[in-house]
């Protein structure tokens, strides 16, 4: 294959902006260069874009904006351009990219968003389309499609925020429909943000509250009892390959977004501490799961493993965490892929599924 140009874009108005800033990182210092050249591609808080050519480090302390290495840039929606249109003094440069790496965690980067901007602009780019990313970025959307195709999914029920004013009528049917605890998490966020787990009526109003400032629309799950477990997906559609299976061990009440990425409280173990046929059982059915959300490119699915040797689906993560720590990379390490060999597999996915 000839040497191509990587955009990877970064950042982003989203809740998991943080998130995405070491993600990138990882992903920038394991793309192998010399098949590919990169070009960085950040977006801010606010949503102002720019073309970044300072050091990796930077993006991961989130001290990239602040670095004197950035110009204004955008990708265009125009195919004409190719790619990126830097903004200088002189006029409007263009910078043709042959596929794009869109390391974007939640809001604007999972939920087809940035999808459709790389569609108009007609762009490879790694990752899920706009629908896929859309209905698995959307929890309630995740239920109904996976539950349609005979997959088993947590008991459930989605609320609205207007719904709120009417807790009093709606908290008894929660209850006797699902039964305390609870876990509630804002229909459209990821790395557990706006999530909580509720005891009683008062913790459940409380968490309501907190997953309405993330959300217009929420989901109530009944608290399941079993080994949390995740399995990394790989490929386009039905042809895909599943990892190793691992597990993970909160030390916290769920496995948080502190947990995740702040204190290092989580124990993992790969491979998970599961009978082989239950481990079996979920490679197969992650599989399953990402052809029937027409997932392409990577997805990270989680389950809950049931001590009778059942399996539930928890979620479906489109473009899961590439931080160092982070169980995508660690599940396909583990099933001898080396983070640079998958970085180089999914840029090579995104190519052939837009056939270039």
């Amino acid at each position: 294959m000839d040497k191509k140009t990587v955009a990877v874009v970064f950042g982003s108005v989203s809740s998991e902006y943080e998130v995405s800033l070491i993600s990138a990182a990882s992903v920038l210092r394991n793309i192998p260069r010399d098949r590919y050249d990169v070009v960085m591609l950040g977006i801010t808080k606010d949503g102002r874009w720019y073309e970044y050519t300072g050091d990796i480090d930077l993006i991961q302390q989130n001290k990239w904006l602040e670095s004197g290495c950035i110009a204004p840039a955008i990708l265009s929606p125009d195919r004409s351009v190719g790619g990126i249109q830097r903004l200088t003094s002189g006029g409007v440069e263009n910078l043709r990219v042959d596929v794009v790496f869109p390391v974007l965690h939640g809001e604007h980067g999972e939920d087809g968003t940035i999808q459709g901007l790389l569609e108009l602009a007609g762009l490879p780019y790694v990752g899920c389309g706009v629908l896929a990313s859309s209905t698995c970025m959307d929890k309630e959307t995740t239920h109904i499609l996976l539950e349609a195709a005979g997959i088993k999914t947590a008991p459930w029920a989605a609320i609205t925020r207007p719904e709120l004013e009417r807790f009093s009528e709606i908290e008894p049917l929660l209850a006797k429909k699902l039964g305390y605890p609870l876990f509630i998490k804002p229909a459209n966020t990821g790395s557990s943000v706006g999530v909580s787990k509720a005891k009683d009526k008062d913790a459940l109003y409380q968490a309501l509250v907190t997953a309405f400032r993330y959300d217009r629309k929420v989901l109530v799950e009944t608290a399941i009892s079993g080994d949390e477990v995740e399995c990394a997906v790989l490929g386009n559609y039905q042809d895909c390959i599943p990892s190793v299976v691992g597990e993970i061990v909160p030390h916290h009440e769920f496995y948080d977004y502190e947990g995740k990425y702040l204190d290092n409280s989580t124990d993992l173990y790969i491979p998970a501490r599961i009978p082989e046929a239950v481990s079996e059982k979920i490679r197969h059915t992650a599989c399953r799961a990402f052809a029937v959300m027409g997932c392409t490119g990577l997805s990270r699915v989680d389950f809950f493993a049931l001590h009778n040797g059942g399996v539930i689906v928890n979620e479906i993560n489109t473009i899961p965490g590439f931080t160092s720590i982070s169980m995508y990379p660690k599940l396909f390490e583990a099933a001898g892929i080396l983070y640079p060999e998958l970085i180089d597999r999914l840029l090579r996915l995104a190519l052939e599924k837009a056939g270039a």
